[in-house]
């Protein structure tokens, strides 16, 4: 938290990929022809108002005369009709420029979001098994999910203020351009004004931002709990101790974000407050000028759209500051997931299996969860030939499901070796290749809410699934007779976990899926 906001997001930056920074660089185009568009358009309220006004005036300006005499106009009043629909003309083009914008950012921002989760979620995946039981699947389930979409505003933010600054810049220097002092005074008093919240705002948007940051995890983990034992809350009707949890978690969230919001939306009302008062004092400025007020008013008019337009401009630099500095907390909490190490063979499109075709050997192996003390093996010797069938026997915290994560790579030696035909499976790369030669059917096996094929066929895209093979799994796993009774067959749908199956059945499908892949 204590690295500065430019730091983090030009780590971010660094995450994006090459077609989205270009897409980024047509933007910023897109941006400054939009800017053009603005000055054309308040760059036509001057004449506009003017010749509504005071139209002999108007024809006597020196490049309107010529354009006139062009045109073949020799009275004012010809001029309301083409400068009522050149300014018309003008606020359209403006317009379409700034929704063509708007649409820009929003779908940039959407889809460098999407980007991130993806990247986000491929790198957790690839993680080492040790790294994903030593921390909780609930801050990855919410960095991926809901921070990642928090990161997506936060892009989506700081685009619409980089591309918000140019239509600024423009209008302003329209404005001075027209009237430097009125211009001056105008962007001194708003920009003091919006300068002092963001000062005495900042400390609570970081604050709210490690509350949002923490929550959304809690949130997650009190759902995946209490939905997960659903079973034992119903048997120990223990429902109104995950609602409590949920609830002082959500509560906290909530309000969190509603203070963020309300730093973000709040000034917003101040500020056309302040704008009714400028403008009041701005007539009475200009009145007192040769010409009176009706000399006044083409200027005033033209202020009066600069400032409708400044304004929400303004809003809009400020709420996405206080939206990009209540966002800190997550913004690093995604940007260590996404700075997660990927391991050599990540990119392997098609990684081999490691032959075996002689034993297995473990020599003076050592494991600890957590460095060199509490042990779990110590010294641990260990020969399998292959054919052979082998049961490890011990009480319970022996180590025997430890020894098997370390018999399938999963995990990696404190001391000693495991060697597969004499060959030591070290690096992360042989430890995959070795896993490719493994099957698994774990105690309590996770099925998805998906077809018995897909279960059985489990990693397999659906439209690639060997059908003939699945079948030939299922009679070997003697749990064929029970799927084909059923009027699906092989697609019906196994519920969430399994929950249509019994116990059994579940396990047989985890026998039949180890044996789809026909591991060595």
């Amino acid at each position: 938290m204590n690295e500065s906001m430019a730091g983090i997001l030009k780590s971010l930056w660094a995450h994006i990929s090459y077609q989205r920074r270009r897409q980024a660089g047509w933007l910023l185009i897109l941006a400054i022809l939009a800017s053009f568009a603005e000055i054309i358009s308040l760059g036509a309220v001057l004449p506009f108002i003017g010749v509504l006004t005071q139209p002999d005036k108007v024809l006597a300006y020196p490049l309107v005369a010529e354009i006139a005499q062009f045109f073949g106009i020799e009275n004012g009043n010809e001029l309301v009709l083409p400068l009522t629909l050149a300014f018309a003309l003008a606020a359209i083009v403006a317009g379409s420029m700034r929704l063509l914008l708007l649409w820009g950012t929003l779908n940039l921002g959407s889809m460098t979001g999407a980007d991130m989760s993806i990247e986000v979620y491929k790198r957790t995946l690839y993680q080492p098994y040790m790294v994903h039981i030593q921390r909780s699947s609930s801050e990855v389930i919410s960095g991926i999910t809901q921070k990642v979409g928090t990161t997506t505003g936060v892009l989506t933010s700081l685009i619409t203020v980089i591309t918000s600054l140019f239509l600024f810049v423009s209008i302003l220097v329209t404005l001075i351009v027209v009237d430097p002092m009125v211009a001056f005074l105008s962007a001194v008093s708003f920009g003091a004004a919006y300068g002092i919240i963001a000062w005495f705002t900042r400390k609570k948007l970081v604050a709210n931002s490690l509350i949002t940051a923490d929550e959304q995890s809690r949130v997650v983990k009190a759902l995946q709990e209490g939905l997960g034992a659903i079973r034992d809350v119903l048997l120990d009707g223990t429902q109104n101790v995950y609602v409590d949890v949920y609830g002082k978690a959500v509560v906290r969230l909530r309000r969190a974000g509603a203070e963020n919001s309300f730093i973000n939306q709040a000034p917003r009302f101040a500020m056309e407050t302040l704008g009714l008062v400028l403008i009041s004092l701005f007539v009475l400025f200009l009145s007192d000028r040769s010409g009176g007020i009706s000399g006044a008013l083409p200027i005033l008019a033209m202020i009066a759209f600069g400032a409708q337009r400044l304004l929400p401009l303004m809003q809009i630099l400020y709420g996405n500051w206080a939206l990009v500095a209540g966002s800190k907390a997550a913004l690093i909490d995604v940007l260590n997931l996404l700075e997660q190490e990927m391991p050599s063979y990540a990119n392997v499109k098609s990684l081999p299996a490691l032959s075996f075709k002689k034993s297995i050997y473990f020599k003076d192996v050592s494991f600890s969860y957590g460095g060199d003390s509490n042990l779990v093996l110590k010294g641990f010797d260990f020969n399998v030939k292959k054919g052979s069938c082998v049961g490890i026997i011990g009480t319970t915290g022996s180590g025997k499901s430890t020894a098997l994560d370390l018999l399938m790579g999963l995990l990696k030696p404190t001391k000693g070796f495991i060697k597969v035909d004499g060959k030591s499976i070290i690096s992360t790369q042989e430890r995959a290749s070795w896993q490719r030669s493994v099957a698994h059917v774990p105690q309590s096996i996770f099925l998805s809410d998906a077809t018995v094929a897909e279960n059985i066929a489990f990693g397999v895209p659906a439209d690639k699934i060997d059908h003939n093979r699945v079948r030939d799994s299922a009679k070997r796993a003697q749990i064929a007779d029970f799927i084909e009774s059923g009027s699906d067959g092989y697609g019906a749908f196994v519920g969430e976990r399994g929950v249509r199956l019994s116990g059994g059945q579940r396990q047989r499908i985890g026998i039949a899926r180890a044996l789809y892949h026909n591991p060595q």
